[in-house]
């Protein structure tokens, strides 16, 4: 379970035991598997779908299953072997806040601000160290919303996660900073972007008919099938086993969790998310927002406003749909979710709920009071709007009503963009046979279909270890 308490306020949940508990085991044996060789357009891509854990980089494009067991299932003498992966526990040691006490200037200039705001704009003189002239410094309307909706949520962010917190250091799961262990960690290597998957979906583009093209989902089965570019970027690929696959896509190797699906593909080429005609009870956004950031990192490309409404989710969603965005804390995006985004799909909003990112200790990873950052987003929760048929039709069912407000805590993942899973807590809101989507994913979960450009980024074998292996 990754929710490892449940309050009024909310839940704190665990990300690292979320994945951890996922099935990242792999079966497979030492004979040799046939090889067809195909070429990427001008450039050498391996695809290769397998469970053995060595691979050359050759452009390879070969589907394995790794379930299949042999007959007498006699591991000494069939040569299987297995391996059990787990991620990285040093990807969440967190042990202290982002920004410390001992740089809080900024921040204290931020509460200095907040209390002037009276719902117009303000003005404050800082000195300047070691000159006699005075800058001025003005309040944007982006920066006074900003503050106007911080104090409406102040309080609540403030109680809700000291309960939370209370109980994850009573139960241990949480610890105080003195009794945390000094420790000399090797520097992790992370791995390279040399298989840049949005390139690699930009490249995609340029395939013959990709878009015209109306294939079945793909399934991994248990006989070794080969496959081509066409059959990656033009169809979901779906791992139905209770075991993990592995893809070697030029030359980096990536897990399938069991029981996943996924299409890797441009916000131009989803129509395979179309073509399969399936309706999902659950959608989850999580937009590449633009921010000054992004734009000075070039980080990521990021959609514009008219971008993501143009993103087919009426056609994707089913009846009492629930969609949940991810929202930055810029009162731009919140407006225009609520306002535009939600209205143009046919969504009634439900529910604004809040990730609150913590240290291992319970401690902001930002002051509250940040104009800078806060230690929080939002996720805004909308359900389709039924009609009047749909209505007494399902007049019967029971739906327990959501709630607003509500408190999601948890120690982030260092990696950029790593939201904590929201499975379980949303299990109680929706049909336990539901269908779920993730759209702009950057990892798989089991029972989910996950999109976009990136969606195997964080399930790169480099932010895995080898827990225990046999033979």
């Amino acid at each position: 379970m990754s929710v490892v308490h449940q309050l009024s306020p909310g839940w704190l949940l665990d990300h690292l035991s979320f994945i951890n508990k996922i099935n990242y085991q792999l079966q497979h044996y030492e004979s040799c598997c046939s090889k067809n060789e195909s070429t990427f357009s001008d450039q050498c891509c391996s695809l290769q779908m397998t469970s053995v854990s060595s691979f050359g980089p050759s452009a390879t494009f070969i589907v394995s299953d790794v379930t299949t067991k042999p007959e007498n299932d006699d591991r000494r003498s069939s040569g299987m072997l297995i391996q059990k992966y787990v991620f990285r526990s040093e990807l969440f040691d967190v042990t202290k806040p982002y920004i410390t006490s001992a740089g809080h200037e900024e921040c204290q200039q931020s509460n200095e601000k907040e209390g002037l705001l009276d719902g117009v704009k303000k003005e404050i003189s800082t000195s300047i160290i070691g000159k006699k002239r005075k800058r001025c410094v003005i309040f944007n309307q982006g920066e006074l919303d900003a503050m106007e909706y911080h104090t409406k949520v102040r309080r609540l962010i403030l109680d809700g996660s000291s309960q939370l917190v209370q109980e994850g250091l009573k139960s241990g799961f949480l610890y105080p900073l003195s009794e945390k262990r000094e420790k000399c960690s090797e520097h992790m290597t992370l791995p390279l972007d040399t298989c840049n998957l949005s390139e690699l979906c930009e490249m995609a583009k340029h395939l013959p008919s990709l878009n015209d093209m109306e294939l079945q989902t793909l399934q991994l089965m248990e006989d070794d099938m080969s496959v081509t570019e066409q059959d990656l970027f033009s169809r979901i690929v779906e791992n139905s086993s209770s075991f993990t696959k592995m893809i070697t896509l030029m030359g980096q190797k990536y897990l399938l969790p069991p029981k996943s699906s996924f299409l890797l593909s441009d916000i131009s080429c989803m129509q395979p998310l179309l073509n399969c005609r399936k309706k999902y009870d659950v959608i989850v956004i999580d937009p590449p927002w633009q921010n000054k950031s992004v734009k000075r990192s070039n980080r990521y490309s990021y959609l514009s406003p008219m971008q993501i409404k143009q993103i087919p989710v009426p056609k994707m969603a089913a009846p009492n749909c629930l969609v949940i965005t991810w929202v930055t804390n810029r009162q731009k995006h919140l407006r225009f979710v609520k306002e535009e985004l939600y209205p143009s799909w046919s969504l009634e909003i439900v529910a604004e709920w809040h990730w609150v990112k913590i240290t291992n200790s319970g401690e902001f990873v930002f002051p509250l009071d940040s104009l800078h950052k806060k230690p929080y987003e939002g996720l805004i929760l909308g359900r389709v709007r039924e009609n009047a048929d749909l209505q007494l039709r399902n007049a019967d069912e029971k739906r327990l009503t959501i709630p607003d407000h509500k408190l999601i805590v948890s120690v982030p993942c260092t990696l950029h963009s790593h939201k904590p899973p929201l499975a379980e807590v949303l299990k109680d809101y929706i049909k336990p046979d539901g269908q779920c989507l993730e759209l702009f994913a950057r990892n798989l979960q089991p029972g989910w279909t996950s999109w976009g450009n990136e969606v195997l980024k964080f399930q790169h074998v480099d932010y895995f270890v080898t827990l225990e292996s046999g033979s």
